[in-house]
């Protein structure tokens, strides 16, 4: 059985663990595979080891808008936890990987049984509504450059890796901008040496540098998850 690595499931005491884990199987998260569609029950949560996936809602007749991040931190899914199954957003997997993946069934009927994943699993609700609230502030108020340098920074934080296979268009839906919003601020950190772009690999040359750059939404958000997931690290495994 492959080490787990997804923050949550190390979060649990050792027997809670195994016995979660019991009723999970490795999951492969290929590079645009959907793991949950708009309005349609959850059928499975996932608990990513490697790689991650967007949360991506669509507005009318606008183009789809990111609302969300899931790596390695977090899990698909928790929502289920509060009885939830239809979800309001698409999840993309934006960076292969692997996961543990659990029926919904199977999730609600673990989390009963085990307190302490019933409470990382609320954990997570929460943070998802501080950080989805925080976002929606971000791209009201903050500009396209420091939101890129945020993207990046939190794609690099969940993918553990420096370089990253996008395309400006890609990243304009992300961020909800035009592509000449992308291309400039791209543009001006590839100038500055923080990053390296050519024909859709982009590769994160200064990090130092690019988190100076990052409006200060990456640092709150980080905080974010610190604070609400503290309480949970008692009892977990080191």
């Amino acid at each position: 059985m492959p080490r787990p690595q997804n923050q949550i499931i190390r979060l649990l005491p050792p027997a809670a663990r195994k016995q979660l884990l019991d009723h999970c199987e490795p999951f492969d998260l290929v590079l645009s595979a959907e793991l949950s569609a708009l309005g349609k029950p959850l059928a499975y949560a996932h608990f990513p080891n490697e790689g991650f996936l967007s949360l991506v809602i669509h507005v009318d007749s606008h183009p789809p808008l990111e609302v969300g991040m899931v790596g390695v931190e977090s899990m698909l899914g928790s929502e289920l936890v509060l009885g939830a199954a239809a979800t309001p957003w698409r999840a993309l997997v934006q960076g292969e990987g692997s996961s543990w993946r659990i029926s919904a069934a199977e999730l609600r009927a673990q989390s009963d049984a085990i307190p302490a994943l019933q409470k990382l699993l609320q954990s997570c609700v929460l943070v998802r509504l501080h950080q989805q609230a925080l976002a929606s502030a971000c791209q009201r108020y903050h500009a396209i450059a420091p939101r890129l340098a945020r993207w990046l920074l939190m794609s690099q934080d969940r993918s553990r890796t420096e370089i990253f296979h996008v395309t400006q268009e890609f990243l304009a839906l992300m961020l909800g901008v035009r592509r000449v919003g992308v291309t400039e601020a791209a543009s001006r950190f590839q100038d500055v040496g923080l990053i390296a772009y050519h024909r859709g690999e982009l590769t994160v040359l200064n990090r130092a540098a690019m988190e100076e750059q990052a409006c200060s939404c990456y640092a709150a958000d980080k905080k974010i998850h610190s604070r609400l997931m503290a309480a949970r690290n008692q009892g977990g495994a080191k």
